[in-house]
């Protein structure tokens, strides 16, 4: 587990304010930023993201259905345009693509703890609590 991990955990719960995960993608490198898109991705796809959760996602990200990341989450496979949408590479695009992706995160992880780990589970995120 990293601090990474952690942050980007506690922003897919609601633990942690999205303006400072905003703050911390920013301050990343454009390296770092593409490496946090890519561990969402594939968390995303750990906690079997469906097409579904498109739209709610969208409207949690605060996106228009209009921009890049809200139109590819809406069309073809999950997977793949989860790839497409953490490989977006114009600044404004890619923190798009972060608050997107972290919507992604939230609802299907939400999901998985309510089906698979409702009477508990080894996931460390979660175990996590606001303020700790």
């Amino acid at each position: 587990m990293t601090q990474r991990d952690v942050i980007l955990n506690e922003l897919a719960q609601g633990l942690r304010p999205m303006s400072q995960g905003i703050a911390w993608f920013d301050a990343l490198d454009p390296q770092e930023q593409s490496e946090a898109l890519l561990f969402l991705r594939h968390h995303c796809v750990q906690a079997r993201a469906t097409a579904e959760d498109g739209p709610e996602s969208i409207h949690r990200a605060g996106l228009r259905p209009t921009h890049t990341p809200a139109v590819l989450i809406t069309q073809g496979r999950i997977n793949e345009q989860l790839g497409k949408i953490a490989s977006l590479t114009p600044r404004g695009e890619r923190r798009k693509a972060f608050r997107l992706l972290i919507a992604v995160l939230g609802i299907a992880d939400a999901r998985r703890r309510e089906r698979h780990c409702s009477h508990g589970c080894g996931h460390w995120w979660h175990r996590l609590s606001a303020g700790g």
